[in-house]
C-alpha cells in the first residue's frame, strides 16, 4: 500500500477574474511543474504570471517540505475560484451610477508523484480441444 503525498500551493484573493484564469488552469493539469511553467512563460498577460507562480510555489513545496523527487512531480489539481468582489460605481448619464463589480480569484494547485504502474501480466489464451478458442457468446456455431 502507498500513500499519495501531494504538496498544495493556495494563493487567494488574486486581482483577476477567475474566468480569465480556468482557461489556462486546464491546461496545466496532467504536465509536469516544468513543462507547465516552460509554456506559460511564452504567453502574454497577467494571468500567465500569476499561474506560474502557484506552480512554482507548489513544485518546491513538494521539493523541499515533502522530499519529493523533482522529476517525477505531475500536476494533478488545479482548481480555481471565485473570491470576494470590489464593488465599484461608473457614473452615467442623468446623474446616475452603475455598478461595476472587479472580481477576485483565489488558486489552488495540488502537485505529487506519478503513480507508476508495474506491467500486468497476460496469461495465454486456453484453446480447446478441438484447436479454436472458447465462445464467449455461449451459441453453438452452426455446421
Amino acid at each position: 500500500m502507498t500513500i499519495n503525498m501531494e504538496a498544495v500551493s493556495q494563493i487567494k484573493y488574486l486581482r483577476i477574474s477567475p474566468k480569465k484564469i480556468k482557461q489556462l488552469g486546464r491546461l496545466t493539469v496532467g504536465l509536469s511543474p516544468q513543462n507547465a511553467l516552460d509554456r506559460l512563460e511564452h504567453l502574454s498577460g497577467k494571468a500567465p504570471k500569476l499561474l506560474s507562480k502557484a506552480i512554482s510555489s507548489a513544485k518546491s513545496n513538494a521539493v523541499n517540505n515533502l522530499k519529493l523527487n523533482l522529476q517525477n512531480l505531475v500536476i494533478r489539481q488545479v482548481s480555481i475560484g471565485k473570491g470576494p468582489f470590489f464593488k465599484r460605481w461608473q457614473p452615467v448619464s442623468r446623474g446616475m451610477a452603475h455598478s461595476i463589480k472587479k472580481r477576485t480569484a483565489h488558486i489552488t494547485i495540488k502537485v505529487g508523484e506519478k503513480e507508476i504502474k508495474a506491467p500486468e501480466k497476460k496469461e495465454p489464451e486456453k484453446i480447446s480441444a478441438k484447436g479454436k478458442p472458447p465462445m464467449l457468446s455461449g451459441k453453438k456455431e452452426a455446421k
